[in-house]
């Protein structure tokens, strides 16, 4: 008789599980779509970061190629 009762709780708690698997999964689906919008936004700021850091490394290294040059007081001319 132990065994019956050990089976059918066995039973009644993959039917609960199975049950709470099921109401969950529209949560979980929302979550998801949440999670995915999330991290494609969060892509998106790092793309647009790289780009004006890239514009700025390049722009600084053309700045510093291009600047006039001093005359040294003490070179005759």
């Amino acid at each position: 008789m132990r065994e019956f009762w050990v089976g059918l709780l066995v039973l009644i708690m993959m039917g609960v599980l199975s049950v709470a698997g099921v109401l969950l999964l529209p949560v979980l689906l929302v979550m998801g779509i949440f999670l995915r919008i999330i991290i494609g936004i969060l892509i998106l700021i790092a793309a647009i970061w790289m780009v004006g850091k890239v514009t700025l490394l390049l722009l600084g290294s053309s700045k510093k190629n291009h600047a006039p040059k001093e005359i040294d007081q003490n070179q005759s001319l």
